[in-house]
């Protein structure tokens, strides 16, 4: 029964070697993709890349006159600050000067 025929057939030489290639081929795709999945270089582009477009996306939403009254106020609110400290500090020196004398 040890001799029985088992099926096995004649290989040709030519075509284990394509199939060899061919799986060679399939597992270097395999390990690329791999690769490029646990990259910590790669994840952080792709994060980078998700941000970009979310505000992107925020940006288009932004009404430009919203935008720039929201500026203004920023401006304005800057220069009241600007000015009640150098007002502040001016008084406070001539309170100092006036001390001295």
């Amino acid at each position: 029964m040890a001799d029985a025929d088992t099926g096995a057939k004649p290989v040709d030489q030519n075509a284990l070697v394509a199939d060899i290639d061919r799986t060679r081929t399939e597992l270097a795709r395999t390990i690329d993709a791999i690769s490029e999945r646990v990259s910590p270089k790669r994840n952080v582009d792709r994060a980078l890349e998700q941000v970009r477009q979310q505000v992107g996306q925020r940006a288009a939403q932004i009404d430009p006159l919203m935008a720039g009254a929201a500026a203004a106020a920023v401006l304005v609110g800057v220069t009241a600050l600007f000015l009640w400290r150098r007002r502040s500090s001016a008084a406070a020196s001539a309170s100092r000067r006036r001390r001295k004398r």
